[in-house]
């Protein structure tokens, strides 16, 4: 059966979970997820684990988001992006300088009230199906680091391209409208495209780089463009085991293990690893461990039972 991670470029127009549902029966595999959800209207990035790979979704979805959004202002609207019914229209004059003073307060940790056209679950019940029935329910706000914000140009003068390196859980619909309204004259998403999540750009996912879904759809054998699973964990440090701490791995023990002397990697007491048979002809990965004290305790395995 196919196991790993194939990148997607997500046309416009596909949910998330439309991609992983088409890919399902382009692979005849049932084990098909994703590392991050793009909205509709977005494309880009889209790392899909298919297979065993799918157990590193956990570790995978975790990682930075890089996107290059399009930022309207003057216009507010329900879905906080150009999708949406426009709620008010407001004029706008807002020089390049006075835009990059507004940028300046929302780099680093900020709160961010979700919006409700979003998957979040309030009391059972998903912000999107409530806003779609008119109403509107008081969301807590949350923490999340905006790493980078940048203008990178102006198409008018109310629309502007912008590039936003954050965490796992922002929002750059929101990002948009919050900006908008620090400005005075509201704005809104205009469009967003995902350069980088998992680890994986557009350029670096793979030998051809992220597959566009409609080249993979038509391929006689789209298993080929599979990465190994643990090419989405390769910031974590190495460890290679042989004989016994290898019959230990596999059966669930943990593995004695102390740091080489000469190694520069940190390895400190509760953070992840790789772990791989040595053993093996190809290196088999095995599994995510974590240092305890002086041996590795199994996170998550990978190999085949």
């Amino acid at each position: 059966m196919p196991s790993g991670i194939l990148i997607i470029d997500k046309p416009a127009g596909w949910t998330s979970m439309d991609v992983c549902a088409k890919l399902r029966g382009v692979f005849h595999e049932r084990r098909v997820g994703h590392s991050g959800t793009l909205d509709p209207m977005a494309t880009g990035v889209l790392p899909i684990f298919i297979g065993r790979a799918t157990r590193a979704v956990e570790f995978a979805e975790k990682s930075d988001k890089e996107y290059i959004a399009g930022l309207k202002l003057g216009v507010i609207t329900n879905t906080q992006d150009t999708s949406g019914e426009v709620l008010e229209e407001r004029p706008v004059s807002v020089t390049r300088e006075q835009l990059e003073g507004a940028l300046e307060r929302f780099r680093g940790d900020i709160l961010q009230i979700p919006p409700m056209f979003s998957a979040i679950k309030i009391n059972g019940k998903k912000l999107y199906e409530l806003a779609r029935k008119g109403r509107e329910v008081e969301r807590p706000a949350r923490l999340v680091t905006i790493k980078a914000l940048e203008l990178l140009d102006q198409q008018g003068e109310d629309l502007y391209t912008i590039r936003v390196r954050c965490t796992k859980g922002t929002y750059i619909r929101t990002l948009c409208h919050d900006i908008g309204q620090a400005l005075g004259c509201g704005g809104c998403m205009a469009s967003l495209r995902r350069t980088e999540a998992a680890g994986f750009t557009l350029e670096n996912a793979g030998p051809c780089g992220a597959s566009p879904l409609d080249q993979v759809l038509q391929m006689e054998h789209p298993e080929s463009l599979l990465l190994p699973v643990d090419y989405a964990l390769r910031d974590l440090p190495e460890v290679v085991i042989r004989g016994r701490s290898v019959f230990q791995a596999r059966n669930g023990a943990p593995v004695p293990f102390e740091p080489p002397l000469d190694c520069t990697c940190t390895w400190s007491d509760g953070g992840l690893c790789r772990v791989y048979d040595g053993s093996s002809p190809q290196k088999e990965f095995l599994l995510v461990g974590r240092f305890t004290g002086k041996e590795i305790k199994t996170v998550k395995n990978f190999f085949e039972v």
